[in-house]
């Protein structure tokens, strides 16, 4: 059985912890864990092979946490990163697309178990459990879907409605319909129908989890029959795809932007007669807000946080250096990180999209990144970003080094404060110690790497008219990015 792991995201709902390029499924919060790693970690258990799909700019995060993942050797599992490959997306066209990217990729035989990357699951064993009994229907050619029992009237979940199958003592549904993301007063009310739920009566109505499992050949039939739109583009995107390293395929924008943009509940599950659910009785949070993260994670709370004549808050800063004082606060969410604070009332925190739409009519990079950016060769972080110079402070990984590059509008300034940086200035090459510096002049090729076995360390000046990102030419490139 494969695992596809859905991993795109824009990073909104839990802004301005997660970005667009640092999604909220990559965050370490839960014990140095993210819920991407969570998730690698609990399907280990019962699939051999993991196919991730992702966003291209993210797939460096998603690779590094999975080797990180691998390194472990998660509860003595014979489990490295060959198990793993990346299906990469320009852009996101919704789930029935990327589903079928997954199942174009697997023998038609092969038993997808489709899970988002961005949940939060307890009670393994029930999990597992579920697992099973979708996986007996699967291999009878069912398309199955998981339905979580709700336990309150939430309206941010879209719901599944079912029925027992006669006589079943299993736990196997026979779905009804699937309903989008209701009201309150609907919400309550399905909950009433709920507690009426017996072994007679008729109607269940479960929060719809994003997670199905069935053979690749099924899905594609499927979908070719009721959404032959769907089926086609997305079959053209993948043959045309470019493979790289052995690992990935990237999606060409010119074929990706040709997909319908429709979910695998529109496109297939409500409409084909092939449904089965069978209902999660694990614990389970899409962590779809700050309200909802808080009731899941244990942070302790920072010693330097001084309240008066306050209570019921939660504070979050990435700064454990900063002191937070509040007075006369209550039921509170604070959120603070290096470049933006979030203050907002429990129970609200839904309305956080609200902000990241104005932010992106603003074109602000807040939405985009951290003042701490990821790369596939390390991190980079801006200090100061001002007219005509920036400072940052970069991190180089082990055997790691920056492409071959060139800039038009600014001269750099490197100094090394630990490791030993190897420097290619022109055509030549040089080593650059602690305490030693050395200079690239605008317009000259440059590049910058590690030899060594511990992280180089350096900040760079950037000097010039124009210090944006976007004023790099790539002349070379280990990770064959464009």
């Amino acid at each position: 059985m494969l695992n596809l792991i859905l991993s795109g995201g824009s990073g909104t709902r839990l802004w301005p912890l997660s970005r667009r390029l640092m999604p909220k499924q990559f965050l370490k919060l839960f014990d140095d864990k993210s819920l991407f790693q969570l998730t690698v970690e609990r399907n280990i258990k019962v699939c051999e092979k993991f196919l991730v799909i992702s966003n291209e700019e993210q797939y460096f995060l998603a690779l590094d946490q999975i080797e990180e993942q691998a390194s472990l050797n998660i509860q003595n599992s014979t489990f490295n990163i060959s198990n793993a490959k990346f299906i990469l997306e320009p852009f996101g066209r919704n789930t029935a697309g990327a589903i079928a990217f997954g199942a174009f990729h697997c023998d038609e035989d092969e038993i997808l178990f489709v899970t988002p990357s961005d949940h939060l699951i307890k009670d393994e064993n029930r999990y597992i459990e579920a697992i099973n009994k979708a996986k007996a229907l699967a291999e009878q050619d069912y398309l199955v879907t998981f339905g979580i029992t709700p336990d309150c009237p939430n309206t941010g979940y879209g719901y599944i409605q079912a029925k027992p199958e006669l006589n079943d003592k299993l736990g196997i549904l026979n779905v009804e319909l699937f309903h989008e993301k209701p009201d309150l007063d609907t919400a309550i009310k399905y909950l009433e129908e709920n507690s009426k739920f017996n072994n007679q009566y008729s109607v269940l109505f479960l929060w719809n989890s994003g997670m199905f499992m069935f053979k690749a050949g099924v899905y594609l039939e499927e979908l070719q029959k009721y959404a032959p739109e769907v089926y086609e583009s997305s079959k053209l995107a993948y043959e045309n795809a470019k493979k790289i390293n052995g690992n990935q395929l990237r999606i060409l924008d010119r074929y990706m932007e040709k997909i319908p943009n429709i979910s695998i509940d529109y496109a297939v599950m409500e409409k084909s007669d092939k449904i089965k659910a069978i209902p999660g009785q694990f614990e389970w949070s899409d962590v779809g807000s700050f309200d909802s993260l808080i009731e899941n994670i244990d942070i302790k709370s920072n010693e330097l946080t001084t309240e008066v004549d306050s209570k019921n808050n939660f504070y979050y800063t990435d700064n454990n250096k900063k002191v937070i004082s509040t007075i006369g606060l209550e039921g509170y969410i604070v959120i603070d990180t290096n470049d933006a604070l979030l203050i907002a009332k429990k129970g609200q925190t839904q309305k956080v999209k609200n902000i990241v739409e104005k932010l992106k009519i603003q074109n602000s990079k807040l939405i985009i990144e951290h003042s701490k950016v990821n790369r596939p060769w390390g991190t980079y972080e801006v200090l100061i970003d001002e007219e005509k110079y920036k400072i940052k402070r970069i991190m180089v990984k082990p055997g790691k080094r920056l492409s071959l590059q060139k800039h038009f509008h600014r001269n750099e300034h490197w100094i090394v404060v630990s490791g030993t940086a190897e420097v290619q200035v022109g055509d030549k090459t040089f080593l650059v110690r602690p305490n030693e510096s050395t200079y690239i002049k605008m317009g000259e090729v440059h590049r910058l790497g590690n030899p060594g076995h511990m992280p180089v360390i350096l900040i760079e000046a950037q000097v010039g008219e124009y210090t944006g990102e976007d004023d790099i030419v790539r002349i070379e490139d280990d990770f064959e990015r464009d």
